[in-house]
C-alpha cells in the first residue's frame, strides 16, 4: 500500500454552522468549501491546515453514519483519512492482511475523491478512510493514456 499523506481528519459535529464559527473565529482558519454528500447523509465543511485538511461532518439524518456516531459517542474525531495512489490495490492489500473492509469497492466522497473505509475493529479502534484523487485512479489513467 502506498500512502502519500494524511488527506484529512474528519470531525463529527452537531451543528456545522456553529462549528465553522469556532474554526474561523477562534482558530483563524478559513472554510473553503461546504458540500452535501447525500448518499453518506452528511454536510461537510473543509479547512486547510498546512498540507492537511480538517473535514467537519454534520449528519443530515439521524440514521446516517455520522448521526449514529454522535448519538453513541458525541461530537469529536470521527476518522482519519490517508491518501493513496491506487485505492483498489490498497483495499485488496488491506483485505489480504485480514483488515475488515466497510467498503469493498471505492465510492465517491466529498470533493470528488474516491474513498473507502476500513472498519475500526481492524484498525486499533480508529475508523480509517483511504482516499484517491480521481486523476490518480486506474480508470482515469487508462482512459487518458497515462
Amino acid at each position: 500500500m502506498e500512502i502519500t499523506h494524511i488527506e484529512h481528519i474528519g470531525i463529527a459535529v452537531k451543528n456545522l454552522d456553529e462549528s465553522i464559527k469556532y474554526y474561523e473565529g477562534v482558530l483563524g482558519l478559513k472554510c473553503y468549501g461546504i458540500e452535501e454528500v447525500k448518499d453518506q447523509r452528511v454536510r461537510t465543511a473543509f479547512f486547510m491546515v498546512g498540507q492537511t485538511k480538517i473535514e467537519l461532518l454534520e449528519s443530515t439524518h439521524s440514521e446516517g453514519p455520522v448521526g449514529k456516531f454522535i448519538a453513541n459517542k458525541g461530537e469529536g474525531i470521527h476518522h482519519i483519512a490517508f491518501a493513496t495512489k491506487n485505492l483498489n490495490d490498497a483495499l485488496t492489500e488491506a483485505s489480504s492482511k485480514g483488515v475488515q473492509l466497510i467498503d469493498k469497492q471505492p465510492r465517491k466522497g466529498a470533493e470528488g475523491l474516491n474513498i473507502a473505509f476500513l472498519h475500526p475493529k481492524s484498525t486499533n479502534g480508529v475508523l480509517t478512510e483511504l482516499c484517491e484523487h480521481p486523476e490518480m485512479s486506474e480508470d482515469y489513467r487508462t482512459k487518458s493514456g497515462y
